[in-house]
């Protein structure tokens, strides 16, 4: 298993909901459309307006939210990442981020 983890900071020019709403009812669509064979698991995760849960750190959290792709193995990510339409999608995204950066993860399973 393959667990891509993608953060975004949204666009200056987009407020959080025109973020969420461009994310959750265009792109993720899209990745679906374009991935959906290749891909196991999609999620997106969006920040929430506040936190006022006890314990939070003293510097704010710069990314907006972060999305998690999982693929069977390294073949189906490379397959889904070397897609055609892979530059469409890329370039949907930048017209939308600001920031973007992704980190590949090992899960460790702690409670289920």
């Amino acid at each position: 298993m393959v667990k891509v983890v993608w953060f975004l900071k949204k666009a200056e020019h987009l407020s959080m909901d025109e973020f969420r709403r461009w994310w959750l009812d265009s792109h993720a669509p899209m990745v679906v459309e374009k991935q959906g064979r290749m891909l196991s698991r999609y999620i997106v995760n969006i920040k929430t307006d506040t936190d006022d849960l006890p314990g939070a750190p003293n510097t704010s959290f710069e990314w907006d939210g972060m999305a998690e792709e999982w693929f069977e193995s390294e073949e189906a990510a490379h397959q889904a990442f070397t897609l055609p339409s892979a530059s469409n999608t890329r370039a949907d995204v930048m017209a939308h981020v600001s920031t973007i950066s992704r980190v590949i993860v090992t899960e460790h399973h702690i409670i289920d």
